[in-house]
C-alpha cells in the first residue's frame, strides 16, 4: 500500500518553519509529524520505496496514478526522446493523464504516432494509466535546478481546457 512519508519531530534534518509563513508551517505538520509530500510503499523487509510526490499524483476516475511509470514506459518507445506526464482537468474523470512528448530526430508528430504511443503504454501498464492526451513539444520546461517543471505543465494543461475548446491539445482517446 502506498502512503505519505512522515517524519517525527524533532529531527536534525527537517525544517523548523517557513520564514514568516505560519499558515504554511501549520499545513506541513500533523501534530509532531512533518508531512514530506512524498508517497512511498514499504516492502516486506521494511525498506521504503519512493513512488511519487503527492502534488504529482493524478487522480482520474477514482484511480491514483503516479506519472513515473507512464514516463518510463513512453521513454522505452523508439520515437520518444523525453517526456513528462501530468494530470489535465476533465469534467467526467476529474483528471486525465496527459503526456508532453519530445520526439527523437526523424520522427514527426501525427495522430498515428499518438495512437502508437498510447498502445505502447497500454501494452505495458494498466488500462487506466495510458495517456488520453498527448502533446508533442520541442522541449520540456525546466526548473532552475534542471528538473522538469511539472507545475508549469499542469498550468499549461489547465489553460488548454479553459481557453474555450473544452479539451486539451492532442487527440482525446475513446
Amino acid at each position: 500500500e502506498v502512503g505519505e512519508v512522515m517524519v517525527r519531530a524533532p529531527d536534525p534534518t527537517m525544517l523548523l518553519e517557513y520564514w514568516n509563513r505560519p499558515d504554511a508551517t501549520r499545513a506541513k505538520f500533523l501534530g509532531s509529524w512533518l508531512r514530506t509530500g512524498d508517497l512511498a510503499r514499504v516492502d516486506d523487509e521494511g525498506y521504503f520505496w519512493f513512488e511519487a510526490r503527492i502534488d504529482d499524483v493524478i487522480k482520474s476516475a477514482g484511480y491514483r496514478i503516479g506519472p513515473d511509470e507512464i514516463e518510463e514506459s513512453l521513454l522505452k518507445h523508439e520515437a520518444v526522446a523525453n517526456t513528462a506526464v501530468v494530470g489535465a482537468p476533465d469534467p467526467v474523470r476529474g483528471q486525465v493523464v496527459k503526456a508532453y512528448v519530445q520526439l527523437r530526430p526523424g520522427y514527426i508528430p501525427s495522430a498515428k504516432l499518438e495512437a502508437r504511443l498510447r498502445m505502447h503504454v497500454k501494452e505495458h501498464l494498466a488500462a487506466y494509466q495510458y495517456p488520453r492526451l498527448i502533446e508533442f513539444v520541442e522541449s520540456l520546461p525546466l526548473t532552475a535546478n534542471g528538473k522538469v517543471d511539472r507545475g508549469s505543465l499542469r498550468r499549461r494543461a489547465a489553460g488548454a481546457v479553459s481557453e474555450g475548446s473544452g479539451k486539451n491539445a492532442g487527440a482525446p482517446a475513446q
